[in-house]
């Protein structure tokens, strides 16, 4: 069982606003999603008593990276000292990266159709696209590593499948979860709980 882990989604970008499929893109934020960085800082600050018992790790994308600086500054803490693991990538959503579905509709009529139909093992076309499932068994040893207290700042897709590793989730209901970008997800006793 890992021990006590905040998750935090990075915040908004223009394309999440757009609801484009951002995928491996490395988009930065926008205001809004330095703003929700910096409240889930001071959110982090309110519960965590000593930030240096923690570990604190993101994803090595841009729009990551810059939310755990803001949220780590928003906790009295130096923007730099933190680490970065490459499995908490976000899923890769191949030749549909940075399309909106309506856009992808006008040139693969059904896609979107297709996707929902079994949206945890649906795996978009194009080298390197990833099914939540590959997701899964990407994250897995990461979160299997986990031995001290962390502070792990990653994307939308990662969170979801951490809820059908930790909770058992079932797959449609893991799939579509909404992840908010102005939360923090706790991991505690082999539980997740939205603060």
């Amino acid at each position: 069982m890992p021990p006590l882990v905040y998750f935090v989604r990075h915040g908004q970008t223009d394309w999440n606003a757009e609801e484009r499929l951002q995928g491996q893109a490395d988009t930065p934020l926008n205001a809004l999603g330095r703003r929700q960085a910096e409240q889930n800082g001071r959110r982090l600050a309110g519960v965590i008593a000593a930030p240096a018992d923690f570990d604190f790790v993101a994803s090595p994308m841009l729009r990551t990276r810059r939310t755990m600086e803001l949220a780590r500054a928003a906790m009295g803490l130096d923007p730099a000292g933190y680490r970065t693991d490459d499995r908490l990538v976000e899923l890769n959503f191949g030749d549909w990266q940075g399309f909106t579905f309506a856009e992808l509709e006008s040139r693969v009529p059904g896609a979107e159709r297709a996707r929902e139909f079994d949206k945890w093992d649906f795996r978009p076309p194009g080298v390197g696209a990833e099914s939540y499932q590959m997701l899964l068994e990407r994250v897995r040893p990461f979160f299997e590593e986990l031995r001290v207290p962390t502070v792990c700042v990653t994307h939308g897709g990662v969170i979801r499948v951490l809820f059908r590793l930790v909770e058992g989730a079932p797959k449609a209901e893991a799939a579509s979860l909404d992840v908010p970008q102005d939360r923090v997800l706790r991991l505690r006793q082999g539980r997740l709980e939205w603060l």
